[in-house]
């Protein structure tokens, strides 16, 4: 949109990377997004944080805030960025965090802002609703724009940030800072409490022989409740999820306030992972030297993330029962592999994944994976057994194929 920007890191081989056009993580259309910008020059990566921010208007925090040995967040990272910001910032700057961090950390911040002789600075919360896989799309057409601003003047500014992104739309939502925080947050719980709440009625599904997958249908086309993240599974992963959720809990705890639904969607999330694996228990009884063909260690499709992915639950389950695992996965291999070196076997494709393995594992719904070659498969697996977690095939299909097929809630 014309801004100049810098991005700054303390990974001086990470910004060296970009700086040469390699960009560290998988989001479609990224690289081609920062190519071009670098070359028009508005795009620049840098570890000089005084540089850049000296002649900064906005600067925005966007570093990570792990989850502590409670659950909490780590915010370190957080206040440690904004006193190095404040060393340098020019008169005016607005600080601006894009981490999810839990409500009163706009507050604290201010206070050591004060602290440090920088009232004349605005701190702004600006919570980010970027869908891994989609996220350039959901940063240039969002739903809404949420800011979280007691300054005036701040607000104004974020205002005019944002206008390009919503010429047809009015999407963008004022609010303080407190509830700009928490609103995050539940955002990313109620996401989770769907998901969890779809995995508990697939198991009651199961038990008294309904589909979870018309049943899904059926509630979607309700307009109260929509469509999205109501399909059962492994449960969700990822970095926000249960990072986040967790935070949740704890923030509650701390002022006092328990609350139980969201620990129910967070334990729901856990066994879901658990019977997955007692489903392959209770079938082969000892899984020790037997051979496992995965597909899919992403904790989603289009993105090679794999922090807190149900496959590393599953491997790890696996490794444990000593038994021989075979991966693929479109894009997430390299991780995978710093993690777990020659304890797997790396395959080039979906279909080396599957030879001589006693059963197929799906575990993240490429859509690679939807429309295979089941001859194919047959001819390379010792047998004809598919453990779905993602409900990618149709039962009665796959038994006319021939195939044992195990799904989650049909």
């Amino acid at each position: 949109m014309g801004n100049d920007v810098t991005c700054i890191d303390v990974d001086a081989v990470k910004i060296e990377a970009l700086q040469k056009g390699k960009v560290p993580i998988y989001e479609p259309g990224l690289g081609e997004l920062i190519e071009s910008n670098v070359n028009e020059g508005r795009l620049t990566f840098s570890c000089d944080t005084k540089s850049a921010v000296a002649e900064s208007r906005i600067v925005m925090i966007a570093v990570g805030t792990p989850p502590s040995q409670d659950g909490s967040a780590d915010l370190s990272a957080v206040f440690g960025a904004a006193r190095e910001v404040s060393e340098v910032a020019p008169p005016g700057c607005v600080l601006v965090t894009k981490s999810t961090v839990p409500v009163g950390t706009a507050k604290k911040i201010m206070a050591m802002l004060e602290e440090l002789g920088r009232s004349d600075m605005a701190v702004v919360s600006n919570p980010e609703f970027l869908k891994q896989g989609d996220a350039i799309n959901d940063f240039l057409r969002p739903d809404r724009v949420v800011i979280g601003a007691d300054s005036e003047s701040a607000a104004q500014t974020m205002q005019e940030l944002y206008a390009p992104f919503l010429r047809t739309g009015n999407r963008l939502i004022l609010m303080d800072v407190a509830s700009s925080e928490m609103t995050k947050y539940v955002a990313n719980s109620f996401l989770a409490t769907k998901i969890s709440f779809m995995n508990e009625i697939s198991r009651l599904c199961e038990k008294v022989g309904a589909d979870v997958e018309l049943v899904r249908f059926g509630i979607s086309t309700d307009s109260r409740i929509g469509d999205k993240f109501l399909f059962p599974g492994l449960g969700f992963g990822g970095s926000c999820f249960p990072k986040d959720l967790r935070a949740l809990i704890q923030s509650g705890q701390s002022v006092d306030c328990e609350l139980n639904i969201l620990r129910a969607v967070a334990n729901v999330n856990e066994e879901q992972r658990a019977l997955f694996c007692h489903r392959l228990k209770s079938y082969y009884g000892s899984l020790k030297g037997k051979t496992f063909g995965i597909w899919g260690l992403a904790f989603k499709p289009r993105t090679d993330d794999t922090r807190e992915a149900p496959a590393l639950t599953v491997i790890d389950w696996l490794l444990e029962e000593e038994a021989q695992i075979r991966v693929f996965d479109p894009k997430a291999m390299a991780k995978v592999a710093q993690q777990y070196g020659d304890r797997l076997t790396y395959c080039p494709n979906a279909y080396e994944a599957l030879a001589g393995v006693e059963a197929a594992l799906i575990v993240t719904e490429w859509n690679e994976f939807r429309r295979p070659d089941f001859e194919r498969m047959k001819s390379l697996m010792k047998s004809p057994i598919i453990f779905d977690g993602r409900n990618l095939f149709s039962p009665d299909r796959m038994r006319e194929r021939g195939f044992e097929y195990f799904c989650i809630g049909r």
